[in-house]
């Protein structure tokens, strides 16, 4: 793509995210009711997306451990997502760092913090009234991943940003619907889930702009870079603090999650629409192949 291509496209897409974003946003703290009793038996997540559904140990446990696990389970992703946001406003404000303050897509850039931010902010008021503490991914992890928010650039920085966005998208659309799932999760996912949508579309074509007329050794090496923050991100969403939370024996609930073959088929269920676009962008090749399916996202 030339640069006069780039400045023809780009602000059309910026300008139609700016005009979405200013007629369809949601403010959490008027939204939500926080202060709605928490009925005993709503689960945290659909039953489906627990990492242990399916596996002889979820039908060992009580309905009470069930409920216990979900609500850690969701908080646990909830948690991560902040940690994750967290490091894509930093890459987004170094990415727009003395850009024209005119241009729509600087100005997007900013909504999609500015959103980012009550999204975070949402997700640390859920974990809080449900009572259950912040999990965190492993500090060698936390760590790492200073030195990514640091350093990524374009592609990567947008890429591993779409990888949080798509996975997520796809699990909150069936919690937002489920009737057995807590109002403030179906709510809240409801949010999360509309106003993404604008950053997923962001991402898309922040990456597209960047992968035009890049070197087939750039695309290669950034297609394992994002490939390396998808494991790190699907690893770390749920925390193994969740089943010693729930009353299970830890080692041999972790055991059965990583067995557990209907946890894998949701993964690559959620990932569908991610492995195509990445494919069409040229950012999949083998051994990106090879670290999706490691987690199973492919």
């Amino acid at each position: 793509m030339t640069t006069a291509e780039r400045t023809t496209r780009e602000p059309d897409v910026s300008r139609r995210l700016l005009h979405s974003s200013a007629t369809l946003s949601y403010d959490p703290a008027t939204e939500i009711d926080w202060d709605a009793p928490l009925p005993d038996g709503a689960y945290g997540l659909n039953p489906e997306w627990s990492t242990l559904y399916g596996t002889p140990l979820w039908d060992e446990m009580t309905e009470a451990q069930r409920v216990t696990l979900t609500r850690h389970e969701v908080c646990s992703i909830m948690s991560t997502g902040i940690w994750f946001e967290m490091i894509l406003q930093q890459m987004i404000l170094r990415d727009q760092y003395a850009h024209d303050p005119a241009d729509p897509e600087f100005q997007f850039a900013l909504t999609e913090i500015a959103d980012e931010c009550r999204h975070s902010i949402m997700f640390a008021r859920i974990g809080e009234k449900l009572g259950v503490p912040a999990y965190f991914p492993h500090r060698a992890i936390l760590q790492a991943a200073r030195i990514f928010k640091s350093t990524a650039r374009g592609e990567v920085a947008y890429g591993a940003t779409l990888v949080a966005e798509e996975v997520l998208d796809v699990m909150q659309r069936d919690w937002m619907r489920g009737e057995n799932v807590l109002d403030i999760v179906r709510t809240s996912s409801k949010i999360h889930v509309v106003e993404e949508s604008r950053h997923m579309k962001f991402a898309r074509q922040e990456i597209r702009e960047h992968m035009a007329g890049i070197s087939p050794r750039r695309r290669a090496r950034s297609a394992v870079l994002i490939a390396l923050v998808a494991t790190v991100i699907v690893r770390s969403m749920v925390n193994h603090g969740v089943y010693r939370a729930a009353g299970l024996e830890t080692e041999r609930a972790v055991r059965a999650a990583a067995d557990n073959p209907h946890r894998r088929a949701m993964l690559r269920t959620a990932c569908g629409g991610l492995m195509d676009f990445l494919s069409d962008a040229g950012l999949l090749n083998r051994p990106a192949i090879a670290l999706y399916r490691r987690v199973h996202m492919i």
